[in-house]
């Protein structure tokens, strides 16, 4: 095949997340100064103050929010002043929520993704919630937390959230340190954070609500069940910002954004045998897939599976070598020790396209209409609100 007869390469590669300085990363150690916490920087300028509640929505991106304001009364006059902040990569969950408690980029802190590869024992491990019991979330993840280091300088830390979170993985691996307090519904979880703060002088409480990305993965964002979430949560967060202390600063952001993805255009790769050829691990996101080859691996055989890809989805996709990522500063930098979590090469949707390995998904998984997880603008950026109660 020549070089003539290959598909239209998809567009050119975005830029690199704005690590340091204005990513989910920065919003805690920025929140750590601002309380007076020694050792932080405050790359968002946020002012002196004794009390911060960092609220996340699951699945508030920017765009997504921008294109439904009239769904958002508290929040649309705020949205002028918003900071347009980059959810590092991958545009995830598991990633995101551990790049906002650690406050490093993905590479530092090595929750690289939704489904990442244990390279000790050449298995693949799901984030959220598949970890193996043989799996210490301590020792995979060892770095502090800035929830940790404020408990230890005499902050009041705590997590409200729903009370299966309370051990998870997870949150035992890139969320420890502050008390957990458990609330089911959004209004009692809005209820919960006010009490923590009338109970506490110096506090940093994170809330967290996951109802938006419920009703994106299984609705599409372009879906009335995403827009009526949407107006429940700004008034719910309407009335916990009103119940606050006089000088809280609140902080309001997502973990990522969201495409619509069609059903004709969810694939299972796995039924395509050339694009899985000597490929051993299957890992990421659908719409970050990461193959990583079974040791031994040529380089031919490596290329000819790139190529495969190359021109069955090179149109729609960006692909590319974990070397290559790594070196466009995608996870910015990366500890030696996680480099073989990732896998050996990545195919990034730029398209609304999701790539699935049947073999390994759940049926249920092809029915999801919004997803994320690539480079896109729709899934990369999120809302950062700042705002200091009277």
């Amino acid at each position: 095949m020549t070089d003539s007869s290959l598909p239209v390469p998809a567009q050119k590669l975005p830029a690199a997340p704005a690590y340091g300085a204005a990513t989910l990363s920065e919003i805690l150690p920025s929140a750590a100064h601002a309380l007076g916490i020694p050792g932080y920087s405050n790359p968002l300028g946020l002012e002196p103050t004794k009390r911060v509640a960092v609220i996340m929505v699951d699945g508030l991106g920017w765009n997504q929010l921008k294109s439904h304001l009239g769904h958002a009364p508290f929040l649309r006059p705020l949205f002028e002043r918003a900071q347009k902040l980059g959810t590092g990569f991958p545009s995830t969950t598991a990633t995101s929520l551990s790049s906002l408690s650690i406050g490093l980029a993905p590479g530092q802190h090595g929750m690289l993704g939704y489904d990442v590869v244990d390279p000790a024992r050449r298995r693949v491990v799901n984030q959220l919630g598949g970890w193996p019991g043989d799996l210490d979330p301590v020792a995979w993840q060892p770095l502090p937390t800035v929830f940790e280091k404020a408990a230890a300088h005499g902050i009041h830390a705590a997590t409200v959230s729903i009370d299966q979170f309370s051990n998870s993985a997870l949150t035992r691996a890139a969320l420890r340190g502050p008390k957990f307090v458990a609330a089911r519904q959004p209004a009692a979880r809005a209820r919960a954070t006010a009490e923590v703060f009338a109970a506490q002088r110096n506090a940093l409480v994170y809330t967290y609500f996951n109802e938006l990305d419920k009703a994106g993965h299984k609705f599409g964002v372009d879906s009335p069940q995403w827009r009526d979430t949407l107006e429940e949560l700004d008034y719910v967060i309407k009335n916990l910002v009103s119940r606050l202390p006089e000088q809280t600063t609140v902080l309001i952001t997502g973990d990522h954004g969201m495409v619509d993805v069609p059903a004709s255009q969810r694939i299972d790769y796995s039924l395509q045998p050339e694009l899985i050829e000597a490929v051993e691990l299957t890992s990421g996101e659908p719409r970050g897939v990461q193959l990583t080859f079974a040791a031994g691996t040529d380089a031919a055989q490596r290329a000819k599976v790139r190529e495969a890809w190359q021109r069955a989805y090179g149109s729609k996709a960006w692909i590319l070598s974990r070397e290559e990522a790594v070196e466009l500063g995608y996870f910015g930098p990366v500890r030696p020790e996680f480099l073989p979590r990732l896998g050996d090469l990545m195919i990034l949707a730029a398209e609304a396209i999701a790539f699935y390995d049947g073999r390994r998904v759940k049926p249920m998984a092809f029915d999801m209409v919004g997803q994320h997880g690539s480079l896109t603008a729709a899934e990369r950026f999120v809302p950062l609100f700042v705002h200091r109660t009277a």
